[in-house]
């Protein structure tokens, strides 16, 4: 059994976060560990309060964790501010592969990252990332480019390998049309994974549940592509099965067999 840390917020309402990654962890087959940055007042209807811990005990949870039972691979989530991204990439340990899911706004529409932390995310913890996988917004506001177009978004990804990241997978779920397309970009190629598109308002923690996902992949071993593609299949059986609760944007089926 392969270990994956998790660092990111908590969600009350289950779908995302903390207990998504640790729910898809566990249904692929890894043991997770957890940092909690942040804990969270939200259901399916949106986020109601943050209430981010000390960047001190985050560090502390983090170093805690490696020095005893250690990681295979590390999943970046919601790290709520400034202080606490820059206690995160202190205490990275070499060798070990990262994926960053720059989360900066909610399914619901909630910022969840300050512009200031978002700068520190680029300059601390993009050149740590294995793989970075924003969706459509965040590339562009990763980046500053636009993002509207196949061959724009493929530049963004291009534009955060240049930034310092080993890979980006840009996610196409904000784009339109019937099929959504990511792009897997590394130095050498350009990858597309494209699925139908499901007709839902239960995607609430996709993000986290594909990172986390990605992270147990590269923590069995798996090659990067590989990890990718088993993780969106596994995320799209997850919509597809997802139990409906709530009256807003609903959690998947985190305990769909993959």
């Amino acid at each position: 059994m392969f270990r994956v840390l998790t660092i990111a917020g908590s969600d009350s309402g289950g779908g995302a976060g903390i207990e998504a990654d640790i729910k898809t962890i566990s249904a692929l087959g890894g043991y997770a560990c957890t940092s909690i940055t942040a804990v969270t007042a939200q259901n399916t209807l949106g986020v109601f309060g943050v209430h981010a811990l000390p960047a001190e005990f985050v560090r502390l949870s983090i170093e805690t964790v490696l020095s005893d039972i250690g990681a295979d691979a590390i999943k970046l989530g919601m790290l709520a501010n400034e202080d606490i991204i820059r206690a995160v990439a202190a205490c990275l340990p070499a060798g070990v592969p990262v994926v960053l899911d720059p989360v900066m706004v909610a399914t619901s529409g909630a910022v969840l990252l300050p512009d200031a932390a978002i700068a520190a995310l680029r300059e601390l913890l993009l050149p740590r990332a294995t793989l970075v996988t924003p969706n459509l917004p965040e590339a562009a506001k990763l980046t500053g480019l636009p993002v509207g177009r196949q061959a724009e978004q493929i530049a963004a990804g291009r534009a955060l390998l240049a930034m310092g990241a080993q890979a980006a997978l840009i996610k196409g779920g904000h784009a339109t049309g019937e099929i959504l397309t990511d792009y897997l970009i590394t130095p050498g190629a350009v990858e597309t994974i494209s699925l139908p598109r499901l007709h839902t308002k239960n995607t609430h923690g996709t993000g986290c549940t594909l990172a986390s996902a990605i992270a147990t992949g590269l923590a069995q071993g798996l090659p990067l592509s590989a990890a990718v593609h088993r993780a969106r299949n596994y995320l799209q059986q997850a919509i597809a099965t997802a139990p409906g609760f709530g009256a807003g944007h609903g959690p998947v089926n985190h305990l769909v067999r993959a």
